[in-house]
């Protein structure tokens, strides 16, 4: 069986193909490539999860971002 190429430190060429035929092109910004390219996601979220997203930071003493990074980190931890 092979490593899936989310978990593959170096993926191969194409590994990807099939997941991004399935973005839409609306929200696909292109780029010359560069080494030294660093990648952002942006989280967009509203309503009752941002006030649950709030009230979470600040019982924690973090900022709201913190709390999605470290929600990430977990699920990465849990998938392995």
């Amino acid at each position: 069986m092979s490593e899936s190429p989310w978990s593959t430190a170096v993926p191969e060429p194409g590994d990807f193909d099939r997941d991004l035929v399935t973005i839409d092109p609306r929200y696909v910004e292109l780029h010359d490539a560069s080494p030294t390219a660093a990648l952002r996601i942006m989280v967009s979220i509203e309503g009752e999860d941002a006030q649950r997203l709030e009230r979470l930071a600040d019982a924690s003493g973090k900022k709201p971002g913190e709390i999605v990074a470290d929600l990430l980190r977990n699920a990465d931890r849990s998938a392995a």
